[in-house]
């Protein structure tokens, strides 16, 4: 009689149990979500455009490929990026706006980096092609694929809206200039431990004022980023690179339900992660880099080291390094007091050493620079020019 009862308990705790389940399914299902409705803030989004990925040769180890996608996109420090700026035709832009965008540029150089900005008059100087075309689109490519885009009078970033009535100000442009420092989107950190409701996201994105497609949605904030592309950073709301949301679209963290706002301005971490990558360059003299003269490289992962190049005669001269490392070197030679980028190569990847083949003059002053990626075997890396 005691086994019957203690049954027959159990089977009534397990009724109520579905019982309870059933209610609270039919009551998510029927319960009218709460959305943030865009169309009252009318707030715009930057809109990666979308590159194919970077493939690997099955050849290279987790390790190696992480160190790669990390500093890929990163240019050479102590680069001077030039910008054209559109000034006629459908990419041309306001004053008001046009300088907003060199405001942009002035927030990220007075953090005192290795990278500088200058604005040219000649488009074919411009490593960065900057446009105003009113589509409601905003975007930039990101780091050094600004140089891959084919086409001379391509934009390589965009402001598709008036800046001046964009209540996040000059941070809109800072955003954009960050993408072409080669950041991505703060919000795809995979640390983040975002859920998205993704129903909610897919709605909220598609409608107006961004009208994206189900795709740019996703590439753009649902996706996460690699963990080899943030190398373990932890995830920063406060980021320049991180949107802005409204409630209805984040189900976790839940103290985020109801949505995040960024504070203005670069965050403390942005600061240190564009330092990170952009150390301030010292002004004092380079090491020579003599004809048949060895240079060894003791660098850590994104680390870089300058040289002077003193050539000492008129002809064509191979500048390459060794051992078994990914590295990316550039050449530039000074003109009126300024550094031009002359040549450059990447052996990331690939089982070749970086390699310069390029007619120099005595009477010229060059310099190179060298950032390591990876050493993925023992043995000494170097550089040499013969």
């Amino acid at each position: 009689m005691v086994k019957k009862s203690k049954t027959l308990t159990i089977q009534v705790r397990e009724l109520a149990e579905r019982i309870d389940l059933l209610e609270a399914t039919i009551e998510k299902k029927t319960k009218p979500k709460t959305r943030y409705d865009n169309s009252k803030d009318g707030n715009h989004f930057c809109c990666l455009p979308k590159v194919p990925e970077r493939q690997f040769e099955e050849a290279v180890s987790p390790t190696r490929e992480r160190l790669i996608r990390l500093i890929d996109k990163k240019w050479v420090n102590g680069t001077k990026l030039r910008y054209y700026i559109f000034k006629e035709g459908q990419f041309s832009g306001p004053a008001s706006n046009v300088n907003l965008v060199k405001d942009g540029f002035k927030v990220w150089e007075d953090v005192g980096i290795g990278l500088s900005f200058e604005e040219v008059n000649d488009i074919s100087e411009a490593e960065l092609r900057i446009g105003f075309l009113q589509d409601g689109f905003s975007w930039s490519y990101v780091g050094r694929d600004n140089i891959d885009i084919p086409g001379q009078f391509e934009r390589t970033m965009n402001f598709g809206w008036d800046l001046t009535l964009d209540p996040r100000g000059v941070d809109t442009p800072v955003h954009e200039i960050g993408h072409a420092l080669g950041f991505p989107h703060e919000h795809q950190n995979p640390n983040s431990g975002i859920v998205w409701d993704e129903e909610a996201v897919y709605e909220y994105f598609g409608g107006p004022p961004n009208n994206w497609l189900p795709e740019d949605t996703y590439n753009n904030v649902l996706r996460k980023l690699p963990r080899s592309a943030v190398d373990g950073s932890d995830w920063d709301p406060n980021s320049v690179m991180h949107y802005g949301f409204g409630p209805g679209l984040i189900i976790s963290p839940p103290e985020y339900a109801e949505g995040i706002t960024p504070e203005l301005g670069l965050s403390a971490t942005d600061t240190l992660e564009v330092k990170h990558f952009y150390p301030p360059i010292p002004s004092a003299q380079y090491p020579e880099l003599i004809p048949f003269g060895f240079k060894m490289l003791s660098l850590e992962p994104a680390q870089q080291s300058n040289y002077s190049v003193q050539p000492n005669a008129t002809r064509t001269y191979t500048i390459q390094t060794f051992g078994s490392s990914d590295t990316v070197i550039v050449l530039f030679e000074e003109v009126d007091g300024e550094l031009r980028f002359l040549a450059g190569d990447d052996d990331s990847g690939s089982s070749l050493n970086s390699k310069i083949e390029q007619r120099l003059y005595p009477d010229r002053k060059y310099v190179l620079r060298i950032r390591l990626y990876s050493q993925y075997s023992s043995g000494d890396t170097g550089v040499m020019m013969w």
